[in-house]
């Protein structure tokens, strides 16, 4: 946990490496396999790094694999790299859409983001299609913990103590423990992994003795696993004593802290959720809001001048272009915003059809919205939004629901091209 920013630095440049050596080789004649938990680790102890690299490698010849995505995406989860996680699930979605297991690792990909609230939507999906807290609560707890619900979190992790994720479980059930006053409880918990001297909750126990006060014995700590790390190590410690308790869980965590850029949940979270912005409907009228939303440009978000006509976010009206001129001149977006995608295919021609056919089957929902294309090697999204959070987009994929159109949140990476479709 302490090295986290680290690991993330020197893991996503491996990873978009492997990713790309099996980009573009997706086949939809393949056969879902099916299984029902999570992959079956090899006979001998493996690193993550390995993990993903024989993933990948299953995923060159069989991409539609389903264990095999859902192995890579947790591989990627371990290397820091969410980014990339959340493409494995989200193919893995494609594959069986029933399973619990992608919606559950597009949670876990989103908490590790610091989006508490975006995660849980996607562990109630989970949940909904059979995933358990023995499958999922060591990642739910993390997003409980986010928001300063400890005791539910604590109960998640408990319930993951005898599953895939038992260590990483009991690592996280110790900070929390000691986020929450008990130390000793939290000493306990790391003490099985301690004995076999498991480097990550040598780390996880200094946390634990700075989260509880003790700061020369998190000195001694540190120095112990990480030495000579003092010095860089102790402005991050020392911050501790000013935060509440979600911060702690966020900073601890994930290191991340108020003021850094990144959602920590908590209190901040729930009162920009619950509180209306002027200008937006009450949330007694979310659907309504949305609708609005989806229908107006958002100030300054305008198609780049000489951009022919691709916007940049929806709302932009551009006049029709040749699709040569479309892949030419798309503009990226200049952050990551949230999605639905209705449709994907390897061919981007193909899906202004399967807008008008979706379109079709209720008029009252998507007449006026404008669909999108997101374009990666070998594959095109059709997608609908951008939505505000990933509450919004679960509110209009419900509605979607009702009329049997299918949809599932996806992320765009900033700076990504999304394009408009010029016509239907």
């Amino acid at each position: 946990m302490l090295s986290l920013m680290v690991q993330n630095i020197v893991s996503r440049g491996r990873i978009a490496a492997l990713v790309l050596s099996c980009a573009g080789l997706a086949s939809a004649g393949e056969s879902v396999i099916a299984q029902v938990s999570y992959p079956i680790a090899a006979t001998q102890p493996e690193g993550a790094s390995s993990r993903l690299s024989r993933y990948l490698r299953v995923l060159a010849s069989s991409p539609r694999d389903f264990q095999a995505l859902i192995g890579a995406g947790r591989a990627a989860l371990e290397l820091g790299d969410s980014q990339a996680a959340a493409g494995f699930f989200g193919r893995a979605d494609e594959v069986w859409p029933t399973s619990p297991l992608p919606q559950a690792g597009m949670g876990a990909a989103t908490v590790i983001e610091g989006d508490a609230d975006g995660a849980l939507v996607y562990f109630a999906r989970a949940q909904r299609l059979g995933a358990t807290p023995l499958m999922m609560g060591s990642d739910r707890g993390l997003a409980y913990d986010l928001l300063g619900r400890h005791a539910e979190a604590q109960a998640d992790y408990r319930a993951a103590l005898s599953g895939a994720q038992s260590d990483e479980a009991r690592r996280r059930l110790a900070v929390s423990l000691a986020i929450t006053g008990d130390k000793e409880g939290a000493l306990t918990t790391l003490s099985p992994l301690l004995m076999r001297r498991d480097p990550a909750s040598v780390r996880t126990r200094a946390l634990v003795l700075a989260l509880s006060g003790d700061t020369n014995g998190a000195r001694a700590a540190i120095e112990a696993a990480m030495p000579g790390a003092w010095p860089q190590m102790g402005p991050f410690i020392a911050r501790f004593g000013t935060l509440n308790s979600a911060q702690k869980a966020a900073a601890a965590d994930l290191g991340i802290f108020p003021g850094s850029g990144q959602p920590v949940g908590g209190a901040a979270t729930i009162a920009r959720v619950a509180t209306p912005q002027p200008g937006r409907a009450a949330p007694g009228d979310r659907l309504a809001d949305i609708d609005t939303l989806l229908r107006t440009p958002p100030p300054g978000e305008q198609p780049a001048a000489g951009s022919a006509g691709i916007a940049t976010a929806p709302g932009a009206a551009a006049p029709p272009v040749s699709a040569a001129a479309a892949a030419a001149s798309m503009t990226p977006v200049a952050r990551k915003r949230v999605w639905l995608q209705l449709a994907s295919g390897p061919n981007s021609a193909a899906l202004p059809e399967q807008m008008r056919r979706i379109r079709s089957r209720s008029e009252d929902l998507l007449n006026g919205l404008s669909g999108f294309i997101a374009e990666e090697p070998g594959k095109a999204r059709l997608l609908v939004g951008p939505f505000r959070n990933a509450k919004d987009a679960e509110t209009f994929a419900e509605d979607l629901a009702t009329v049997s159109i299918n949809s599932f949140m996806w992320v765009s990476a900033e700076g990504q091209p999304i394009r408009k479709l010029t016509s239907e």
